[in-house]
């Protein structure tokens, strides 16, 4: 986005609706194409598995994973329902919208099976019946067990898919950007929308041991900065909308290097006047008063004048009140001193803050001059005949009304705050005219970024900033090297690697760089690669997986496992989490349990016998 007079407006992007497309030939197939899905708490992606000839190799739909939903709509998708991108504008509906994702897991299938019927038919898919199509579906890394057997059983029992596959976003991710020579293990820096993770890869396997989360990702980081720019800005609480932060986020936000050395540069006023954005809020151009005709405003500068020449007098009968209050006061004093009081009148003029008589003296000189101007001033101004504003005073601006009155306010202000002892000057001698700045509606409603363009995504590094108990994504880092040896180590640095949306941050990969050369030994090597799209190679991956494997029985899950083995079954490939099957307590036989309850005194058992 290109500033205007170094000013960034916004975008206030509305939301598309999604298209409805029909299903390509080449999807149908004798052996159906695979459906490739990424189901992210940000976002929702959905394409075909087809070979770049037949079909675009790119997702065919994104929208939001989110669900406006009335409080009368209960249950399936019907009018009052809004899925995805159809919502539109996401501020008016803010407070309907829901998820069904409980931080990166899915938890209200309900609301996933209004996402997954919006996406198929708008993919041309008809998911009345079944859906006769494998897919591919990314899930969260070390997703519960029982968040899968969810999923299993919407997509086997609702919509009858002939076999499922799950696979690990981020892996997804990290295999589709693997290049000629790169080594099979690395360790993969994930950063989302709500979690990030740090998740190690050795030999070519996630080891699922070691892997670790830190709760805080992209949408944190929104509700910071909202709550920065609010606090800061209270005057335009409401205009600082979440999907605007979002978009300063996105586009004005960096990762400094060196944290504590560029806060030190923002405090250079020289720094802070080149590198400050400034945000436009939208505001309406147009005056109050603008259409109303001249002899209703003569009418309206009259009113105002009267309403100031009320409060003058009134202010000028309050100042002389306390003037003629602290003169009886000082003329007490000075009365100790004629009685002969001296200890009493020196102790009044230590609460007087005076050094001496002679300036008592000079102060009840000058008091007494200041009372008798404000007395002439009152009497002025009542014997004194009301003139014509537009005739006595050059024409002011049209203003609002508000902003009128407060400006001659301001002027009749500095007229009595004028020195209590200077000599009057005659009225003829006075400035007529008074400079007045002019408002500036539009810088009004500017809102300056400054060190909240680091200050945000430093949270991921420093969640200490928003109060948050978590180690940082670099201790974390170390805390996961840690746990291997050496050699394992030296394999693992070898390839760091930066994928998802809350990676795309200048400066990110250069902070992760330091931090590596911080934390491994001297003269160490390492290398840091960032994904070629973080937020899109997830779907790329599953997309290169689902063609690989289209016809091998390796990471499918078939509804015949689904049915004897459970909806929490995986079967793992090279992108998978690892399954770890229910382990339930062996119970004792119950001849066991009776035996033992029969020795015991007071049981069931022995209440029986003793009865018989």
């Amino acid at each position: 986005m290109e500033a205007v007079g170094g000013v960034f407006p916004f975008r206030d992007v509305r939301w598309d609706p999604d298209p409805m497309l029909e299903a390509h030939p080449a999807v149908r197939m004798p052996v159906p194409v695979p459906l490739v899905l990424d189901n992210g708490s940000f976002q929702m992606r959905l394409g075909w598995a087809c070979p770049e000839a037949a079909v675009p190799g790119e997702p065919l739909l994104q929208f939001r994973s989110l669900v406006a939903r009335s409080r009368g709509a209960r249950g399936g998708a019907g009018p009052e329902t809004q899925v995805g991108n159809d919502v539109g504008s996401p501020e008016p509906l803010r407070w309907l919208l829901r998820s069904p994702f409980d931080r990166n897991v899915p938890v209200q299938m309900e609301l996933q099976e209004q996402l997954f019927d919006h996406g198929f038919q708008r993919l041309g898919v008809s998911s009345q019946g079944c859906v006769d199509h494998p897919i591919v579906i990314t899930e969260a890394v070390c997703n519960p067990l029982y968040s899968r057997q969810m999923m299993s059983e919407l997509l086997f029992e609702c919509y009858q898919v002939p076999k499922v596959s799950y696979g690990v976003d981020s892996l997804y991710s990290f295999y589709h950007n693997k290049r000629q020579g790169w080594p099979c293990s690395g360790l993969i820096v994930s950063s989302g929308y709500q979690c990030t993770h740090i998740l190690p890869v050795l030999d070519g396997r996630l080891d699922a041991r070691n892997c670790k989360r830190i709760n805080l990702g992209g949408g944190q980081a929104a509700l910071y900065l909202q709550r920065l720019l609010q606090l800061k800005y209270p005057g335009h609480f409401g205009a600082i909308t979440l999907s605007r932060v979002e978009e300063i986020l996105h586009e004005h936000s960096y990762i400094a290097e060196d944290y504590k050395e560029e806060m030190q540069k923002w405090r250079s006023p020289e720094y802070y006047e080149n590198n400050v954005h400034k945000m436009q809020l939208p505001f309406s151009n147009k005056l109050l008063g603008s259409t109303i005709t001249s002899e209703e405003k003569q009418e309206r500068r009259q009113q105002q004048l009267r309403r100031l020449q009320e409060l003058n007098a009134r202010r000028r009968e309050e100042k002389l009140q306390l003037d003629q209050e602290r003169l009886e006061r000082l003329l007490y004093v000075q009365e100790l001193l004629e009685d002969g009081q001296v200890d009493q009148f020196h102790k009044a003029l230590v609460e007087l803050n005076m050094d001496s008589a002679e300036e008592l003296q000079s102060y009840i000189h000058k008091l007494s001059l200041a009372i008798e101007q404000t007395k002439q001033k009152i009497l002025q101004a009542e014997v004194s005949v009301e003139v014509d504003v537009v005739d006595s005073k050059p024409e002011i601006p049209e203003l609002d009304p508000l902003g009128s009155e407060q400006s001659m306010e301001d002027v009749e202000s500095i007229n009595d705050f004028e020195p209590l002892f200077a000599e009057e000057q005659p009225e003829v001698e006075k400035p007529v005219t008074t400079v007045q700045p002019v408002f500036n509606l539009a810088e009004y409603h500017q809102l300056f970024l400054g060190t909240e363009r680091i200050r945000v995504p430093e949270i991921v590094f420093q969640p200490s900033l928003i109060g948050e108990e978590q180690a940082g994504l670099a201790e974390t880092m170390q805390f996961v090297l840690d746990r291997y040896s050496k050699d394992q180590q030296e394999k693992l640095v070898q390839n760091v690697f930066l994928t998802g949306g809350n990676v795309m941050y200048p400066g990110m990969k250069a902070r992760i760089q330091k931090e590596l050369l911080e934390m491994r030994p001297f003269q160490s090597s390492f290398q840091v690669h960032l994904a070629s799209n973080p937020v899109l190679d997830a779907w790329y991956g599953a997309r290169d997986w689902a063609l690989e494997y289209m016809n091998r029985e390796e990471g499918w899950i078939i509804r015949k496992d689904y049915e004897e083995k459970g909806g929490e079954y995986l079967k793992e490939h090279c992108a998978s989490n690892v399954y770890v099957p229910i382990r339930l307590p062996k119970q004792a036989p119950r001849t066991a349990e009776m035996s033992a309850s029969s020795k015991v005194p007071g049981t069931a058992t022995n209440s029986i016998s003793e009865q018989t």
